[in-house]
């Protein structure tokens, strides 16, 4: 692209950001990762942001103010993870409408300032507006010695994801259809917790390339594969299912739903049963090879051994 930003893989959203790409031209530079990567006076760091609305991202008659404010800073804490960063500080932009005490504000704080906490973060501040529903925008801050891109997957690497997918969209269906959702599914959605440690722990094992999974494990495998000019291929019967996401739509749901904020990572060929063993033991959380990376372009998706198409991930537009 003309501005140097990590290339995008497909999505409406994304076409979005393509044509901001392009209008801003040298003006932007090195968008397209999780993080922006910035070196001041020797310091590499990583910062990025994000945005969660009230009826878009979240509804307060399924969660608490605290795990409302916990899910938008742990949503901004893993976009640390995927560059493999060391979380610093955090700030918070919060708009609230006029309806809600000083007491929901207080709970949604002490959320935030727990998910920062959890990550060995500190909150350094932010603001405080009126707004017609609850928004929340928070921004990190964190050290990337040695950061991990999009952009570094390899034919013949493998590729793997960290814990069990499909829980916080089965937990949105519920929710949805009327149900509670099973309690393992909303703790997924509630309490999402970023993955800071585990990321530096794959950087130090040879990932290629990393990224968090934020809107589904195929449309996020778009971004690995756009921004490393590769094909990764997905095989449906490896992938990992969350014991609460059941029926026959569930692999489907662990392949398509959003907000998971597990790690999608490439590694070198030689990563193999002993390591994943090792990561296994430390973090107690799965490690699961679900495919390989290919020379190509895409994701392709393969269920016993014959190409699929499994539809559309999370889009906001």
């Amino acid at each position: 692209m003309t501005s140097g930003a990590t290339p995008l893989g497909p999505g409406g959203e994304f076409d979005r950001l393509r044509a901001v790409f392009r209008r801003l031209g040298p003006r932007l530079r090195g968008a397209g990762d999780d993080a922006a990567l910035i070196t001041v006076d020797g310091a590499r760091l990583a910062l990025s942001c994000d945005l969660a609305i009230e009826g878009q991202h979240f509804r307060l008659g399924w969660i608490t103010a605290e795990e409302v404010g916990w899910r938008a800073c742990a949503a901004a804490l893993s976009d640390l993870a995927a560059v493999a960063a060391e979380p610093l500080g955090v700030l918070a932009a919060v708009g609230v409408p006029d309806g809600r005490d000083g007491e929901f504000l207080e709970r949604l704080m002490d959320g935030i300032a727990r998910a920062a906490e959890s990550a060995g973060a500190v909150l350094w501040g932010g603001d405080l507006v009126r707004a017609p529903q609850v928004t929340i925008d928070v921004t990190v801050v964190g050290r990337a010695d040695r950061p991990v891109r999009r952009s570094g997957a390899q034919p013949g690497d493998g590729l793997w994801v960290t814990g069990l997918l499909g829980a916080p969209r089965a937990a949105v269906d519920a929710w949805e259809a009327g149900r509670t959702p099973a309690p393992g599914a909303r703790e997924r959605f509630a309490h999402p917790v970023p993955r800071i440690a585990e990321a530096a722990w794959l950087r130090d094992h040879g990932a290629s390339a990393l990224i968090d999974l934020s809107d589904g494990l195929v449309g996020d495998a778009g971004h690995v594969a756009a921004a490393s000019e590769v094909v990764l291929v997905v095989e449906t019967e490896r992938v990992p299912v969350h014991p609460a996401v059941t029926g026959d739509e569930a692999v489907t749901l662990a392949l398509l739903g959003g907000e998971e904020y597990e790690l999608l990572v490439t590694l070198p060929p030689g990563f193999g049963a002993a390591d994943r063993s090792t990561f296994v033991q430390r973090f107690t959380l799965p490690l699961t090879r679900i495919g390989t990376v290919a020379a190509g372009k895409g994701v392709q998706v393969l269920r016993d051994g014959r190409l699929v198409a499994p539809g559309p991930g999370f889009s906001h537009f």
